[in-house]
């Protein structure tokens, strides 16, 4: 017998899918975003979810657990290191120094994704609120072009970079929740 899970995936319809389409969240029933703005709020917005698809019905310990030696990635310190960013990005637009790092110094993020339920939820919190004050400064930019904070840095820069970030990430998910449970789909 094998401590190695099985692979497996809750979708019948397309088995290399996450869930059935008609269960998707992100599913848009072919509705296409119009336009350069929408498209990539869109885009930011099914990645965010695809994060927390694959975080979905682990406990605490299977949130913490690494991948391996001697990375310290897991999903819940994914979870805190895109929280961490999404104040980082803030910190781009803005004209002052920024606000202090949620968790503290390099990979602290990673270091502190610990299996406590306290701190799992802690994490979600983080992630939600700083998603949504980073949506609120960025909205008040509509025009990807304008040139903010001390490095004039693009609105549609950090708005690709976000994407990006986030994509990478999502990538980075897909495993760690195939090595705790064998689960696999986009």
């Amino acid at each position: 017998m094998t401590e190695e899970p099985v692979r497996w995936t809750r979708a019948t319809v397309y088995p290399d899918m996450w869930v059935d389409p008609d269960e998707d969240p992100r599913n848009t029933d072919g509705v296409i975003p119009d336009g350069e703005l929408a498209t990539l709020l869109d885009y930011t917005a099914s990645y965010r979810t695809t994060l927390l698809m694959k975080c979905e019905g682990l406990d605490p310990e299977q949130l913490a657990r690494r991948s391996v030696p001697p990375s310290t990635m897991s999903l819940l310190g994914l979870v805190r290191h895109l929280a961490e960013v999404e104040r980082e990005w803030r910190g781009w637009v803005s004209d002052d120094d920024g606000e202090p790092a949620l968790y503290g110094g390099h990979d602290a993020d990673f270091d502190g994704a610990v299996a406590d339920q306290g701190v799992v939820d802690e994490a979600y919190a983080n992630l939600a609120r700083e998603q949504a004050a980073t949506d609120a400064v960025l909205a008040r930019h509509p025009d990807l072009g304008e040139r903010l904070g001390a490095d004039r840095v693009a609105v549609r820069e950090v708005l690709v970079h976000r994407i990006e970030e986030y994509a990478r990430h999502c990538g980075h998910a897909d495993l760690l929740r195939e090595r705790i449970d064998g689960r696999t789909g986009q």
